[in-house]
């Protein structure tokens, strides 16, 4: 057995399925509820294989040998949010009887820009006031959601709206505020070419949106560090 049919069996498994190459799999596994294509890593091993050869390098000798199949495996990790949804990762939902704020602060991301395909690395900060029922879901299913959204091909403008419009659908909170920051390497590495530079995003649902006091509150719990 060849590595590449090894990494074909392991996308099988990670993705939950033991489909064929190409198989189709559940609705609303793509970026936007999207196109379904289950992850092909023999496909992976020979395009970058190709992108390899065109950029002039030798694809045979020690360094790049095995490279394919490691880009491919790590690819399968960098775009699993592509075969996950919201619902999967918030799960848990307790009835707390809390009616105030629940703000987790920098979670790190670790995103890759879906025109250049070039990382980008941050932080997001999640809050939202309970439903009328009190409930509230666990603090790492916080995490885990941005990671749904952060391993796939992205903006990070849209990704922040979805994690907020995510924890809208799924918990029904009475307001959600989502701020990330984050380096872009496609503006560090080429282009302008000006490390440092971090790009905000926020989105607001609900009563952090009509309340001023309410957002404004949340904002200095985010951004009132020691």
């Amino acid at each position: 057995m060849t590595e590449g049919d090894l990494a074909a069996g392991a996308a099988k498994a990670q993705s939950g399925t033991g489909q064929p190459d190409g198989a189709r799999s559940a609705p609303g596994s793509g970026p936007s509820g999207g196109n379904g294509h289950e992850f092909d890593l023999p496909r992976i091993e020979r395009a970058v294989r190709e992108i390899l050869i065109a950029i002039g390098e030798d694809t045979e000798r020690d360094g790049l040998r095995d490279t394919p199949a490691r880009v491919a495996r790590a690819y399968a990790e960098q775009f699993a949010g592509l075969r996950q949804r919201p619902e999967d990762v918030l799960t848990t939902v307790f009835d707390a009887d809390h009616d105030e704020m629940v703000i987790v602060r920098d979670i790190e991301l670790y995103g890759t820009c879906e025109h250049h395909l070039v990382p980008f690395i941050g932080v997001a900060h999640i809050g939202y006031i309970p439903n009328q029922k009190g409930q509230i879901t666990g603090l790492s299913k916080l995490a885990r959601l941005v990671d749904v959204y952060a391993r796939r091909p992205q903006v990070q403008e849209r990704m922040t709206s979805q994690i907020a419009d995510a924890l809208v659908n799924t918990l029904e909170p009475r307001g959600v505020v989502v701020v990330i920051e984050a380096e872009h390497l496609c503006m560090t590495m080429r282009g302008v070419r000006k490390p440092g530079a971090r790009t905000v995003t926020s989105a607001v649902r609900g009563s952090f949106r009509d309340n001023d006091v309410t957002r404004a509150e949340a904002m200095s719990l985010i951004y009132g560090r020691h």
